[in-house]
């Protein structure tokens, strides 16, 4: 018995319809393509509002059976070599297509298959030569894929045609798009007028890395100023640019009345104590940064005056690094005794690590942790100190856990749980460094802390207690319990080794 399949599906006309970003007739055996989409939108999604929702499964499948054939012939039409790795993940969330040599039309031919798609989260396009036409076809298939959250399109020499592009696209506020990666696209002062335009209109991007460029003080005062419009940034990416004292104070007036967001990086710039002065008063009223980062900012003693005034004031920042500045120890000083003065202060990491200090700052600092526990200051060294007396700072904090736990026939996840109140598997970093060292079950220094936290914290600032291995207790009266061979030297690589 011969079973009749129904004709293989014609593309081309789909194809050449996004190509002239037309709409396309519907092809022999197929939706056409934004009809398709019209029915796998997400739910909630502004543009689903009076469509119908998610789709049926059977529809999915019909939509998503052809994408494979879809990239094939769209490479055909553009006269590209299809790319294997894109053609064997189009069903994973995370694609990675970094240094792959696409050009323009590879890039085009990505962006055709990926209208459709709906598994792709994360695409990472970095180092591709895309250029204006390939930034064109991705903001194309941005406005019918909703479900692309994270695009980066890093040293694709976009200059200021393709910010151009990026920026008309972004005014719209029509994509899914959350986090947007621009760095090192050769964009001038001319383009962060154009980036101004566009965010101070859009509200949806919340994470934008705009380092690595060649943005200058004019430039700052147009970022200034859209800092000061947008109300969707939570997390901005300005390092590696040329802003000097101009346009750091006018990044700082920005941040004033800017209520959003959380981390900004403005490492390897030229601040200088200008800067520093302005940052300091933001730091004043400003009560939604958590995250400063001004490393390599030829910020001296003087700029760290100013910062430690704001310091005072300060609710809600968390992390200040300034690693890389002519900052002595009389200037470190300063900014742990700013935070000392401050009892509501948040903050959890000061980074110094290039300043030398003294066993009297120590004390000093220990101080100002009796205070606030959860602080944890990064310097380069003590003066005077052996090596001998730094290596006693560092025994092995996962042992003395260990160690505790056996002799109380507990585990080492039982431990960690008792530190938190809520008895929950999960803690802030700051919350766990307090707990740390306000406990008085295995005492631990700061070094100790410190280590622990890097052992047990994730990307996301939390420290996640199930991810750690739960060793059985003793039974009563008898030795610890011994572990088998394999699981004693896996302990010992997790914890053991420096």
């Amino acid at each position: 018995t011969h079973v009749l399949s129904p004709p293989k599906p014609t593309l081309s006309r789909e194809i050449w319809g996004f190509l002239e970003f037309g709409s396309p007739s519907p092809a022999s055996g197929h939706l056409p393509i934004r009809a398709a989409l019209h029915h796998t939108r997400p739910q909630g999604h502004p543009q689903a509002e009076g469509t119908p929702g998610r789709s049926t499964l059977d529809t999915e499948k019909l939509f998503t059976t052809g994408q494979r054939e879809l990239y094939l012939e769209a490479c055909k039409l553009v006269g590209v070599v299809p790319v294997s790795y894109f053609i064997r993940n189009m069903e994973e969330s995370y694609m990675n297509l970094n240094h792959h040599g696409l050009g323009p039309s590879g890039t085009k031919a990505i962006a055709i298959a990926l209208v459709s798609n709906t598994s792709v989260v994360t695409l990472e396009l970095a180092d591709n030569c895309v250029m204006e036409e390939g930034t064109l076809s991705l903001v194309q298939m941005l406005q019918e894929n909703y479900y692309l959250q994270d695009l980066n399109i890093s040293n694709n020499d976009l200059g200021l045609k393709g910010a151009s592009t990026i920026s008309e696209f972004l005014q719209r506020n029509t994509s899914s798009l959350l986090n947007l990666q621009l760095s090192g696209n050769n964009f001038k002062d001319e383009a962060a007028e154009l980036f101004c335009q566009a965010f101070s209109a859009n509200y949806r991007i919340k994470t934008l890395d705009l380092s690595h460029n060649e943005f200058s003080d004019k430039g700052g005062e147009h970022l200034g100023q859209m800092l000061a419009l947008n109300i969707g940034l939570q997390s901005l990416d300005l390092s590696w640019n040329h802003f000097h004292t101009r346009g750091a104070v006018a990044l700082c007036n920005g941040l004033r009345a800017n209520v959003t967001l959380q981390k900004l990086d403005l490492s390897m710039n030229g601040f200088g104590n200008e800067g520093a002065t302005a940052l300091g008063e933001v730091l004043r009223l400003n009560n939604s940064l958590v995250y400063i980062d001004v490393s390599s900012n030829d910020i001296s003693n003087e700029g760290v005056i100013k910062i430690s005034k704001g310091l005072e004031f300060n609710e809600s920042l968390k992390v200040l690094k300034l690693f890389l500045n002519p900052v002595s120890m009389d200037g470190a000083t300063l900014l742990i005794l700013s935070i000392k003065r401050n009892p509501k202060s948040k903050m959890e990491e000061i980074d110094i690590s290039n300043v030398l200090v003294s066993e009297q700052f120590v004390k000093i600092l220990d101080g100002v942790c009796a205070i606030h526990p959860q602080l944890d200051v990064t310097y380069k060294a003590v003066q005077g100190f052996s090596a001998k007396k730094e290596l006693l700072l560092w025994t092995n904090p996962m042992k003395l856990i260990q160690s505790y736990a056996d002799q109380h026939q507990i585990t080492v996840i039982d431990f960690f749980k008792s530190l938190n109140p809520n008895g929950r598997m999960m803690m802030s970093v700051g919350d766990f460094r307090k707990a740390m060292i306000q406990q008085d079950k295995v005492p631990m220094n700061p070094y100790q802390v410190r280590e622990l936290i890097k052992k047990l914290a994730e990307k996301t600032g939390m420290v996640n207690f199930r991810s750690r291995p739960s060793y059985p207790a003793s039974a009563p009266g008898r030795p610890p319990v011994l572990y088998k061979a394999s699981q004693w030297c896996l302990h010992l690589i997790r914890y053991s080794l420096p």
